[in-house]
């Protein structure tokens, strides 16, 4: 079923050209039905769907969906609005910060699907390492697997200038193992997110990533 109409990305559109409280006031009614209200409806279908597949999935759309309010108390920007719908669907939403769930991004310019680990901390990036090192060829068989790269290509990430020096002798092996982030994305057009079948589009592209989220996720245990 399709959820949104055309002016959810109408909607958005403007905003980017009217990013202020005065604007968004006038328009709020038109936000809550047209834009946050679908958006809800698609997380529900979607975490009821995705729940199917991983029974950690128990939250409900709000614990998925970030606010479209921007926290700018500790920031020079201070434009109020952020100008995409965004959520995760995983294990504990957008609080868990999960690597085996997906990150939805939907907004004038585009519509994407993100997973893995964007920027983790240190600890973390360094269990993943060892994590890499540890099982080098299974891995290397998760990034290699055809869907997986089918859908999201290469693993993303900022990189350190210097392999840090207990990788330096399996760097030549897997060379992500230079990276401080772990992270794959597919970018859409925009309209993508009005299409009848956006949780199916959805869906395919969490199962893709399942393996590769979960050996990350296993890696911080």
């Amino acid at each position: 079923m399709a959820y949104f109409t055309l002016d959810y990305l109408n909607f958005l559109t403007e905003l980017e050209n009217n990013n202020n409280r005065d604007w968004f006031n006038d328009h709020k009614k038109r936000f809550k039905e047209n834009v946050e209200a679908p958006f809800k409806a698609f997380l529900a279908d979607l975490i009821d769907t995705a729940r199917i597949a991983d029974i950690r999935i128990s939250i409900t759309p709000k614990e998925a969906m970030f606010r479209i309010y921007k926290d700018t108390r500790f920031s020079k920007d201070k434009i109020p609005y952020k100008t995409h719908m965004a959520a995760i669907v995983g294990e504990g939403g957008r609080k868990g910060m999960k690597p085996n769930g997906i990150y939805l991004q939907s907004g004038a310019d585009n519509f994407g699907i993100f997973a893995g680990a964007f920027r983790p901390q240190p600890k973390e990036v360094k269990l993943i390492r060892e994590a890499i090192v540890y099982d080098m060829d299974g891995f290397q068989a998760i990034i290699d697997n055809k869907d997986f790269k089918g859908k999201f290509g290469e693993v993303k990430g900022e990189e350190h200038k210097r392999i840090p020096k207990e990788f330096a002798a399996e760097y030549e092996k897997q060379p992500l193992l230079i990276k401080k982030s772990f992270y794959v994305s597919h970018i859409f057009a925009a309209d993508t997110i009005l299409k009848d079948n956006i949780v199916d589009i959805c869906m395919e592209h969490f199962m893709a990533v399942q393996d590769f989220g979960e050996f990350l996720y296993d890696a911080y245990l």
